[in-house]
């Protein structure tokens, strides 16, 4: 890639990542895919900041020095949220849940970003990121709790699946509304540089979330206040069913980062130690005063955009195919077996261990029983108002009536 090798080769441009990010920020290229001297031919767009290469080895002036307890962390929770994904989609295939939104071959972006932020970092994800709960240790039967709505569901039933909320680990719950979490992603980074904290704050999107108002206003007022922010673009090239080219006249994204006064960079998205390096030293930017940086992850959805969707009657099947042999898990594995890191027997174990974990959970999650009518009459206002009061009695009243009220909400079609 030449953007990856010319800041390899920069004596005075610091980081690989900060030479890329310079170099994106003022190249105006399309996305034409390239292909390293002696590596195979890539679709990745060839200003994308990578250090796995399409044969999966590294340059070793530009391989991050990681020790062994983080790679290993982040390849479990790689594989873990994979499994979580496969599971989920199985439980709505099956009528046991009624929707479910999977984030297969992004891992990467989701394990590599959250692997670069402190527990007290605050979190703003979209509807496909389960891997950032997981990483900073969200309970399984809790998040499996919110595909059932059921009484152990922190939202008490009142979201929508894959809508995940944990205020214990700084993670806000999730909208539907595209890009709604960016602006408030930049009111928290105001607010903990206004107390002088030092924490900063990360928002997901995709790349149908940057033509949303929500997302010009935040990285807007994160520019103009120097906000200690970190936009993370997932640019997985369809917004449900519409390509990029469809929806934007921008062919990189991270050229947005130019018109908001903040570096971008473009990084491969299937390569979990370039999205680690590249967050890694936006977070530490942000929380030196330093700003913003909006950072374009390329990759490709590979699967569908929920489970209600069919890809098939609109993806690209070459482009498919192409970045199906680009798995970020695999390539991965690769990298941490050739460095002596990784077996095939440990690789069994692992399935094994993280399928029986996940059974555990689905076990202890699926038999719990919805909320109460009592709780939709909870946390409307501080204290329940006389109305509310006399419209739970009225609907308990209701329910001695009846003997009970039939559930209609475990597989609600979506």
């Amino acid at each position: 890639m030449e953007m990856a090798q010319t800041a390899s080769k920069k004596k005075k441009a610091g980081s690989p990542a900060r030479a890329a990010r310079a170099k994106a920020v003022t190249k105006s290229a399309g996305s034409k895919a390239s292909a390293s001297k002696g590596t195979a031919k890539s679709v990745l767009r060839d200003d994308c900041f990578f250090i796995l290469n399409e044969n999966n080895t590294v340059d070793a002036k530009r391989e991050p020095k990681l020790d062994k307890a983080l790679l290993l962390r982040m390849y479990r929770n790689m594989v873990l949220t994979r499994a979580y994904d496969e599971r989920g989609m199985m439980l709505q295939r099956q009528g046991r849940i009624g929707f479910y939104v999977p984030s297969t071959g992004q891992e990467a972006i989701q394990i590599g970003t959250a692997a670069a932020l402190t527990p007290t970092d605050w979190v703003f994800p979209s509807y496909r990121e389960p891997g950032v709960c997981i990483y900073r240790g969200a309970s399984l039967h809790t998040m499996l709790c919110n595909l059932w709505g059921n009484a152990d569901d922190v939202s008490k039933g009142r979201q929508m699946p894959v809508h995940y909320s944990f205020a214990d680990l700084r993670i806000f719950s999730i909208s539907s509304p595209i890009s709604t979490q960016v602006i408030q992603a930049v009111g928290a980074a105001m607010a903990a540089k206004i107390k002088k904290e030092n924490d900063i704050a990360i928002s997901y999107n995709g790349d149908g979330g940057t033509s949303e108002n929500d997302f010009h206003t935040g990285l807007t007022f994160a520019g103009a206040y120097k906000a200690p922010a970190v936009f993370i673009v997932t640019n997985n090239q369809y917004a449900i069913s519409v390509p990029l080219h469809k929806q934007t006249a921008c062919t990189r994204l991270v050229d947005k980062a130019i018109g908001y006064g903040m570096p971008g960079i473009a990084v491969d998205g299937n390569d979990v130690l370039a999205v680690y390096m590249a967050t890694k030293e936006a977070v530490d930017r942000a929380r030196r005063g330093e700003g913003p940086t909006l950072i374009e992850m390329l990759t490709l959805r590979m699967g569908p955009h929920s489970s209600s969707d069919d890809p098939t009657r609109y993806r690209d099947e070459e482009l498919f195919k192409a970045w199906g042999k680009r798995d970020p898990i695999e390539r991965f594995k690769t990298y941490l077996t050739s460095k002596k890191l990784w077996s095939e027997k440990e690789e069994v174990a692992l399935k094994e261990e993280l399928k029986a974990l996940i059974s555990a959970a689905i076990e202890t999650a699926e038999p719990v029983p919805p909320p109460s009518v009592e709780e939709l009459f909870d946390d409307v206002y501080a204290e329940k108002t006389a109305q509310l009061k006399k419209q739970e009695a009225d609907l308990v009243k209701e329910r001695e009536l009846r003997g009970k009220f039939i559930n209609t909400s475990e597989a609600f079609p979506l």
